[in-house]
């Protein structure tokens, strides 16, 4: 009896816990319905899968969710998401249309058409009487009719191509072609499935040995790259068949553009088996990175052991930290601790080391760009150290390196120490600092820098130079070393001579823009700057040379007196441009920095006046502004650089893999938009492109600094223009990233600004604002006190609300239509034009929005002044709102005519007033047409008569 009781108490305990958990579930549900219906699908799939978790396995209340999350990822266009919950609804109920209808859409989506038409015509078989499927049958009917032609046509073209190219009689420009033939090919689904079937990568791998022809290799690898683009299965039996070592042979060769050809198609493979695009803006996917952890992992260690091969080209080992450093960090695939982990710190460090004037047998080949490659990738190694333990194994294991070649008893390691310690400085500085702080290093820098030896000379001057980067490194140099310097200067060597001159343009420059400090004698600055100016301009100089004195002038033009001189010296600047267009990455450093101070582009505190006087009663330094540094100066001095060409220039230097050097290329693009008239001429040289590119890598204010620019742009310039085709689309996102709190009120205020011009565009770019909550961010505006950040997004919000998603949300369940029209009531004009266009736009495609508007509490006060307003442009806009809402229904016109709305209507047309628009007459004689129809008022066609004597 207690076994029953017990058991008994079990099963109402069971009982009353499955209510609760029904009760759970429907709550989730209903709120997760809720927020798709606003518009929140994010929050909607959050609450789903909440929800899956209290259902019991295979039940219809899992059904059901499955189709509700299946909807809400078909609106957050995640089609392959949405493809297996629909299937796994379809496995518990088979005939369900709606998972069905709904799988066919992400199918079409997809362009997997032959699956959506076998859900379309299971649809139609269901329900018979489904209209919406009839469309969607016959689309897919046409589309797959004209795949199976295509198909049909491709199928014949890559045979042909592929007899072309393996044709012992084919000559070579026939071969060519065909090979470029196929890269088109394989760019079309049907045309790489094809490839793939008739066994073409062995056919490719036999036709690039069978011709030594580099433009039908580079075709080659340019169709493996399209094999592998976004397929990762495809990609591995295509890795399987060619193998990781085929990929650095490839990289072997001084080749540039067959080399970024190989480059970009490792890319293709890292971006594919991790699931990223960083143009795109896509991180790697955590998921595939693990399943495919085996194969990534094995490529990064090929490249690392490749890189400080003896045997690799120049050009490859530039490619090889190319990959390397865009692949190091956390958003792409994270290799910077096991770099540190494993030997791929200590190769990189082996190829900082190397120097041309050293070269021997076993030397690397190097170009002029390695070492500053090197110095970036060690940059963005150590920024992956996200913990002091791992930054100290990180300085560790490089003074473990440098102490190895110290330990040498030749001078040659020393020097190629002291070059590593240059790289170091030029990259990670706080590893360079460390290094410099061990003891002895700096002393033996000054003597390598006093001795007779030429290459220990430059090497010191170069070392000195990157270690003279703050003040109390520049303070200890200036005590011990610049009579060292002074005294190098005197070398009837160049290239030991501008060396040293940059040395003490350096050091020289230590106070920065502050007036008030000063290392040298007044006037110093000049005349180093002259000196600078002589190697710069000289044609007979080598670039080298005159990469060293821009680089010199990058210091120097922190004076502002320096700065009026050499903007009026045209040729000094157009000397400087020339030599930023040649894009090579060993001069970007030094022309962008002389480009930022030209054009005060710099960080600067704005010194508050009250502060200023409270540090100067405590006897604080405060830094001092030129006058030469005024507003009105640097306006005309950005003006001559942009006449004489910048923008061609930074447009070259952008194509930089540095993320600092991006930053500052991003802070001059920007201080020549921040001029109206100038931004013309950055979009007709190329700069709209290279700014898209820079908002999308960099760091995280260069990104946001060049999504300033674009934004200035967006305002002055048509859209259209300034970026056309999908660019348009592709500035939506960084643009959107200024609308944040941390940002300040003037770009919050552009971006809306960009915004609302972009929206004109087309129905994709209004799209792409929608996504990922555009419209929320941009909804925070128009509750913001600032007149102008309020104006700026309602006007943005009018010009979105022809989108269907929009309207959708103001039919919802929530207080948008309610707070755009008090808007539409406010004391500024273009506020209130703004916001009765959107009501009159939304009222005239909803019904729902029209009962909506009538349900505000102050509704017929806010009408009335819109139709009396003495602004023609509002009273149109109330005009058509109040159109409209008689043409919606009966119910809505009856309110209307029950109130002195009716006697505004009628004095608008009366026929003394002369004042009213045409176009406002006619919606009024439209709309009380429509009254009449309605049977709410009567009109009198014929005047009473007289009564005749």
């Amino acid at each position: 009896m207690p076994d029953t009781i017990q058991l008994t108490e079990k099963a109402m305990i069971s009982t009353e816990s499955s209510k609760d958990v029904e009760k759970d579930f429907t709550e989730i549900k209903n709120e997760g319905n809720a927020l798709f219906s606003s518009g929140d699908y994010r929050g909607a799939v959050k609450l789903y899968t909440e929800g899956l978790k209290l259902c019991s396995v295979k039940s219809i209340d899992e059904a059901t969710l499955f189709k509700n999350r299946a909807a809400a990822y078909l609106k957050l266009e995640k089609y392959e998401n949405a493809i297996i919950d629909c299937t796994s609804a379809l496995e518990i109920t088979p005939a369900d249309v709606k998972a069905l209808f709904r799988r066919c859409q992400a199918y079409e989506k997809q362009e997997q058409y032959s699956d959506a038409f076998k859900d379309a015509r299971a649809v139609n078989h269901l329900d018979p009487n489904n209209s919406a499927v009839q469309p969607i049958l016959t689309r897919l009917n046409v589309k797959l009719q004209e795949l199976a032609k295509e198909q049909a046509t491709t199928t014949n073209k890559v045979k042909t191509m592929f007899e072309y190219l393996l044709g012992e009689e084919t000559s070579a420009e026939t071969r060519l072609q065909a090979a470029n033939n196929i890269v088109v090919l394989a760019k079309e689904k049907a045309g790489s499935e094809l490839i793939m079937k008739e066994s073409g990568i062995t056919k490719l791998l036999a036709a690039k040995k069978l011709e030594k022809n580099e433009e039908i290799s580079t075709a080659v690898i340019r169709t493996f790259g399209e094999l592998c683009r976004n397929n990762c299965k495809r990609t591995l039996e295509i890795l399987q068949i060619i193998g990781v070592p085929f990929l650095i042979e490839n990289l072997n060769s001084d080749s540039e553009n067959y080399v970024n050809a190989v480059e970009y198609f490792i890319q293709l493979i890292l971006n594919t088996l991790a699931g990223m695009d960083v143009k795109e803006g896509k991180k790697a996917d955590k998921q595939l990175m693990k399943d495919n952890e085996l194969v990534i992992d094995t490529i990064m260690k090929t490249l690392c052991k490749s890189v400080s091969s003896r045997v690799m080209s120049a050009t490859g080992r530039d490619a090889i930290l190319e990959l390397i450093m865009k692949n190091v960090e956390f958003e792409a695939l994270s290799w910077g601790h096991k770099l540190v982990k494993s030997d791929g710190l200590y190769c990189l460090l082996e190829v900082s080391s190397e120097l041309p004037e050293m070269k021997h047998e076993s030397g690397m080949n190097i170009t002029g760009r390695t070492l500053t490659h090197v110095a970036v990738t060690l940059e963005r190694i150590y920024y992956c150290m996200d913990s002091d333990k791992s930054r100290e194994e990180y300085r560790n294991k490089v003074m473990e390196f440098i102490n190895d070649k110290l330990r040498a008893p030749d001078i040659e390691s020393k020097v190629r120490a002291t070059t590593t310690i240059t790289v170091l400085l030029q990259g990670p500085l706080e590893v360079g600092n460390f290094c410099l702080a061990q003891k002895g290093i700096v002393e033996m820098m000054l003597v390598m820098a006093s001795c007779d030896d030429e290459l220990q000379q430059r090497v010191s001057a170069e070392a000195i130079i990157a270690a003279a980067s703050k003040k109390d490194k520049c303070t200890a140099i200036v005590s011990m070393g610049t009579d060292i310097l002074k005294k190098l200067y005197q070398s009837k060597n160049d290239n030991i001579k501008v060396r040293a001159l940059v040395g003490l343009c350096k050091v020289g420059s230590v106070g920065g823009f502050d007036a008030s400090i000063k290392m040298f004698s007044e006037g110093s600055a000049l005349k180093l700057a002259h000196a600078c100016r002589k190697f710069l301009i000289n044609p007979k100089k080598d670039k080298d040379l005159r990469k060293w004195a821009v680089e010199g002038l990058s210091y120097l033009t922190l004076d502002a007196d320096v700065k009026e001189e050499l903007i009026e010296d045209h040729q000094a600047i157009q000397a400087l441009i020339e030599l930023a267009k040649t894009g090579d990455l060993s001069v970007v450093y030094g022309c962008v920095t002389t480009l930022v101070n030209l054009t005060n582009s710099y960080d600067s505190e704005e010194m508050i006046p009250e502060l200023v006087e409270l540090a100067k009663f405590a006897k604080q330094h405060v830094p001092e502004t030129h006058i030469k540094d005024a507003k009105e100066f640097v306006d005309k001095r950005v003006k001559t650089l942009c006449d004489l060409g910048i923008t061609t220039a930074l447009v070259a230097l952008s194509k930089s893999e540095s993320k600092n050097s991006k930053e500052l290329i991003s802070r001059v693009f920007n201080a020549i938009c921040e001029q109206q008239d100038l931004r013309g001429s950055v979009v007709q040289q190329g700069g709209a492109k290279a700014l898209v590119n820079l908002a999308l890598d960099g760091t995280d204010k260069g990104k946001l600094t060049a999504a300033q620019a674009l934004s200035r742009i967006a305002i002055t310039i048509n859209p259209e223009v300034a970026f056309p085709g999908q660019r348009c689309a592709e500035v939506v996102r960084p643009i959107m990233a200024l609308l944040h709190p941390d940002c300040k009120g003037l770009q919050n205020f552009e971006a809306l600004m960009a915004l609302t011009n972009l929206a004109q565009v087309s129905k994709s770019v209004r799209q792409r604002i929608l996504k990922d909550s555009g419209i929320t961010k941009i909804e925070e505006y128009m509750y913001q006190d600032h007149e102008m950040l309020r104006r700026a997004g309602v006007q943005c919000v009018s010009n979105l609300v022809l989108c269907e998603d929009i309207i959708h949300l103001y039919e919802a369940e929530n207080d948008r239509v309610k707070f755009m029209l008090l808007v539409s009531d406010d004391e500024d004009l273009e506020t209130s034009k703004a916001a009765s266009g959107a009501i009159a736009m939304l009222t005239s495609v909803s019904k729902k929005v029209c009962k909506k508007v009538l349900e505000v509490k102050d509704w017929l006060e806010i009408l009335c002044k819109l139709t009396a307003s003495a602004d023609k442009d509002i009273c149109h806009r109330g005009v058509a709102i109040v159109h409209n809402l008689i043409h919606s229904n009966r119910a809505c016109a009856e309110k209307i005519i029950e109130t002195n709305l009716l006697e505004i209507l009628m004095a608008l047309t009366r026929p003394e007033v002369d004042d009213v628009p045409q176009k406002v007459k006619d919606l009024v004689q439209d709309a009380l047409k429509k009254a009449e129809e309605w049977k709410l008022i009567k009109t009198n066609d014929e005047e009473p008569q007289e009564d005749s004597d």
